[in-house]
């Protein structure tokens, strides 16, 4: 594997295994349940304090959508992106050192430091994500970027296992410290071969004013983008397909416990998809550089369609274990290829600019999956429909990206 990547590849590859450790465990695991412990010390009931976690996580994703093309345009300028890679990757290290020093009784507190450290977590990953054009050529783009992925549910996977061995030499309070720091650590320490081996090598020409000549740019993509028809059109497709995969993530918890998989057997279900993703987002890589971005891509979401479409005929909770598998064995993938296919098309001295409306695609379409699942949920009184109802989100962004010409490198 070593051999596989240059030494700098390897450096980019490794920040996903760096901050995945604040996705799985301050994001998924551990922060949203000590809320409610502290909820519980103001006063404040779990519904409430489920309120207020929702209403935190939609300021933050909000916030990050809305620097992200802002701040990609100013680190397409010679010497601005590793500036603020590093800013906002303290400023996330930083902020999840902060919430060990939250009282347990400030709940408040506690949502506005997560908010600041989650707008360093996602604005880095922008700059992150538009450094492959930097790192690497367009043939290795596919396979950097799924190895990126690929050790990153890795990356998430060691330090939770370390935090659920440890949590038990330490009081209940203790332990979540514990998980905070351990994530910081994680993250920080990780970063380091990223800070030694990647610079920028593509760049726009230092001007005067730059925020002032960043928002200029920034107006003026966003006028003449209907103008490159397979960009405009991919980002279209992505916005559709993605929405798919990440409500699938989201509301697979729900959709487990309300079919009869106990609590705990689900834990064990989240940890094997995050060990499957790890090989086959590798796997996913490999075959774009055999087959074909545009084909893998293309694959993935025919695999989606057989995904949600399956899920309708779930009726014992053994069969989850199918869906889980077909699941983890795509994501890492899809998310890869497309970071990967954006990469491809995009002008490289300019590719903060478009990571940046990439990412705002991606957190915007986490709306309309999510209250399809809720509606069909609600009217049918079966998850399963709600879940195969997802595949109309896979079949948009299919038939739109089936129209897009094909890419040279393709």
């Amino acid at each position: 594997m070593r051999k596989l990547f240059s030494k700098t590849e390897w450096s980019w590859i490794f920040y996903d295994w760096a901050n995945s450790g604040y996705g799985i465990i301050v994001i998924t695991a551990v922060l949203p349940i000590w809320l409610t412990s502290v909820a519980a010390n103001n006063g404040i009931s779990a519904t409430h304090a489920t309120a207020y976690w929702g209403y935190a996580n939609s300021i933050a994703t909000l916030a990050g959508a809305v620097l992200a093309p802002i701040l990609g345009a100013l680190a397409d300028f010679q010497g601005m992106k590793g500036r603020l890679f590093y800013f906002f990757t303290a400023l996330g290290v930083l902020g999840t050192f902060a919430l060990t020093a939250v009282p347990s009784d400030n709940l408040f507190f506690l949502l506005a430091v997560f908010v600041v450290s989650f707008i360093g977590y996602s604005s880095a990953n922008v700059f992150y994500d538009s450094y492959i054009t930097d790192v690497t050529t367009d043939k290795r783009m596919d396979m950097v970027s799924s190895a990126g992925y690929g050790f990153g549910y890795l990356g998430g996977l060691v330090p939770f296992i370390i935090f659920m061995v440890g949590r038990s030499f330490f009081s209940s309070y203790g332990s979540v410290e514990f998980a905070f720091v351990l994530s910081a650590i994680w993250w920080a320490v990780f970063t380091i071969p990223f800070m030694k081996n990647v610079r920028q090598t593509y760049a726009l020409p230092r001007v005067d004013h730059q925020v002032k000549a960043s928002l200029k740019r920034l107006w003026h993509t966003l006028r003449v983008l209907p103008k490159y028809p397979a960009l405009a059109g991919f980002l279209i497709a992505y916005f559709f397909y993605i929405d798919g995969v990440n409500t699938i993530f989201t509301m697979a918890s729900s959709f487990a416990l309300a079919i009869g998989i106990p609590s705990g057997q689900l834990i064990v279900v989240l940890l094997v998809v995050q060990l499957i993703a790890f090989p086959f987002s590798i796997v996913y890589g490999w075959l774009a550089n055999r087959f074909g971005n545009r084909n893998v891509l293309i694959m993935g979401m025919l695999i989606y369609i057989g995904i949600t479409l399956f899920a309708i005929f779930i009726n014992h909770p053994n069969q989850f274990w199918l869906l889980a598998f077909g699941v983890g064995s795509s994501q890492g993938g899809m998310q890869a290829l497309s970071r990967s296919y954006l990469g491809q098309l995009v002008p490289k001295e300019r590719s903060s600019e478009f990571f940046g409306f990439f990412n705002i695609f991606g957190k915007f379409s986490a709306i309309i999956g999510p209250a399809i699942f809720g509606i069909v949920s609600q009217t049918t009184g079966r998850v399963q429909y709600a879940a195969g109802s997802l595949s109309i989100l896979f079949l948009i962004g299919l038939l739109i990206f089936l129209r897009l010409p094909k890419k040279t490198t393709d």
